[in-house]
C-alpha cells in the first residue's frame, strides 16, 4: 500500500452512506438526541461531502504550485473539520456566527515582516473557536493571539529544521520499550516541576497514561494507537516516535488541528492578500520563513488526514 492511499485509508470507510448514517446515529444516540435517526439521515450526506471535498483540496494541494498550496490546504482542513463537527454538533451550522474563519490577521504586512513573528487574533465568533470548543473542550478568548513561531514549535516533524537553523530542538523523542515510554530523567527540572509534580501535571493533560513506577518515568497508555495525537504528546508520523515538548508552554495543551488551522489561516490569507511578499519568499528566500514555511505545507499534506482520521476513531472508539 503506497503512502497516498494510506493516509486516506481510514476515511474511505465513510464513503458509504448506510456506514456514515449508522456512525452518525451512534454519535447522536450517545448524546441522547432526539429523533436521532432521522438526523442522521440529514447529515449523513453532509459527512461525506465535507470528507470528500476536504479530501480534494489536499490532493490538489500536493500538485498544485507552492503560490497556492496554503489556500488549497486551509480549505481542505475547514471541509474536513467540519465534517467532524458534525459527529458532536448534529445542527451544525445552527447560525452563520459559526461560518465565519474565526481568525483575524494583520492586513498589511510591516516592513522587515517575519512570519515567525506574525500573529493571529482570535474572533469572537467562527469556525474556529466553535470546533475547538465542540471537538477539544477548549474555550478562546475574545482578542487572545497565537504567534505563528511558537505554533511551529509545537510541530515534531520540524524538530530538524528547526535544529539546522535556529540551532535547537523543541521535543524529545521518547523511548519506547513493547508498548512502554520513558521520560528523561532531567525532564521534569525543564519544567521546573519535582518528579511527583510531573507526572501529576501530564496526567491532567491527557488521563490515557498510566504511570508504572513511583520511582520512573515510565508509562503506558490506554488505546495506545488513539491517545498520541492529543496533547500535550505530539507523534512525529515521520521518524514514527512520540514526543513531548522541551519546555512547558501554554501552546502545548492545543490540539494540532488547531494549530494546523491557525498556521494554514495566516498562511492562505498571505498567499491571497500580500503577494508581494509571498512571491519575494518563494523566489529569492531572503529569511529563515521559507524553509519553515515550505517544509510545514509538505508536512501538512501527509499529516491533515491521519489527524482528522485518528479525531474519528477516538469518537468510533467512544461508542462502544
Amino acid at each position: 500500500m503506497n503512502e497516498h492511499t494510506t493516509r486516506w485509508d481510514y476515511l474511505t470507510n465513510f464513503q458509504s452512506s448506510v456506514h456514515s448514517q449508522r456512525f452518525l446515529s451512534k454519535c447522536y444516540e450517545k448524546a441522547q438526541l432526539d429523533k436521532a435517526d432521522a438526523q442522521s439521515y440529514n447529515n449523513s450526506y453532509s459527512f461525506i461531502y465535507y470528507l470528500e471535498h476536504g479530501r480534494l483540496y489536499v490532493d490538489q494541494a500536493e500538485q498544485c504550485p507552492i503560490y497556492i498550496k496554503p489556500i488549497l490546504l486551509f480549505y481542505g482542513l475547514v471541509n474536513l473539520i467540519k465534517a467532524c463537527l458534525l459527529t458532536v454538533d448534529p445542527f451544525y451550522p445552527a447560525t452563520t456566527g459559526v461560518l465565519a474563519h474565526g481568525l483575524s490577521s494583520r492586513k498589511r504586512k510591516k516592513r522587515n515582516y517575519f512570519f515567525f513573528q506574525d500573529e493571529v487574533k482570535i474572533q469572537k465568533n467562527g469556525l474556529f473557536s466553535h470546533f475547538s470548543h465542540q471537538m477539544f473542550h477548549v474555550k478562546h478568548l475574545e482578542g487572545d493571539k497565537l504567534v505563528m513561531g511558537n505554533l511551529l514549535k509545537q510541530i515534531p516533524e520540524l524538530d530538524e529544521a528547526f535544529k539546522f537553523i535556529r540551532g535547537a530542538e523543541n521535543f524529545y523523542r521518547l523511548e519506547k520499550s513493547d508498548e512502554t515510554y520513558k521520560l528523561p530523567s532531567n525532564l521534569p527540572g525543564q519544567y521546573k516541576m519535582s518528579d511527583s509534580e510531573f507526572k501529576e501535571y501530564l496526567s491532567s493533560k491527557n488521563n490515557g497514561i498510566q504511570w508504572l513506577q513511583d520511582r520512573e518515568l515510565a508509562f503506558s497508555l490506554n488505546a495506545p494507537s488513539l491517545v498520541p495525537f492529543f496533547a500535550p504528546f505530539r507523534y512525529d508520523i515521520y521518524t514514527n516516535t512520540l514526543c513531548l515538548s522541551r519546555e512547558q508552554s501554554e501552546d502545548d495543551a492545543l490540539s494540532e488541528l488547531i494549530i494546523y488551522y491557525a498556521l494554514l489561516y495566516n498562511l492562505s490569507m498571505i498567499a491571497r492578500y500580500e503577494t508581494e511578499w509571498w512571491s519575494e519568499l518563494i523566489k529569492h528566500t531572503p529569511n529563515q520563513d521559507f524553509p519553515l514555511i515550505t517544509k510545514f505545507l509538505s508536512i501538512s499534506q501527509n499529516k491533515i488526514p491521519l489527524l482528522i482520521s485518528d479525531y474519528l476513531r477516538c469518537v468510533e472508539a467512544g461508542l462502544e
